[in-house]
């Protein structure tokens, strides 16, 4: 696995309709998420449920999707192999601010959502 993944640090994340297609392509092709069941009641509003490590991301459907802060932060341990990844699949990375303790970057999804990739300073991988 290319990315490695610790656990949800802080997500929310939404698509518009109809573009669940692309959004499997990017975050399974590409993030490396699998796709797992997302609940019968539940599959009538569009979009679908995935995981990676102990981590789910949920993604819905809306019908305006306005980019803004929110966004997901994932804990992993290989922040510089992540960031070539990305970077090999031409996907624009995003310096952030300095956090006392942890090193971090973000980008964006198809759909404008932000994601952001943070590691604690002195953990392997950086």
């Amino acid at each position: 696995m290319v990315i490695d993944y610790i656990r949800l640090h802080h997500i929310q994340i939404c698509i518009p309709i109809d573009q669940e297609e692309l959004a499997r392509n990017f975050y399974i092709g590409i993030l490396g998420f699998e796709e797992i069941e997302k609940p019968a009641v539940l599959r009538k509003n569009g979009g679908f449920w995935l995981r990676a490590a102990d981590i789910e991301l949920h993604v819905g459907t809306e019908s305006t999707i306005v980019p803004g802060k929110r966004h997901p932060a994932f804990e992993i341990h290989n922040l510089l192999e992540a960031k070539a990844h990305l970077e090999k699949h031409h996907i624009p990375i995003q310096k952030e601010k300095p956090i006392e303790g942890y090193q971090r970057f973000s980008f964006y999804d198809p759909f404008q959502n932000r994601i952001e990739f943070i590691s604690r300073i002195g953990k392997p991988g950086l």
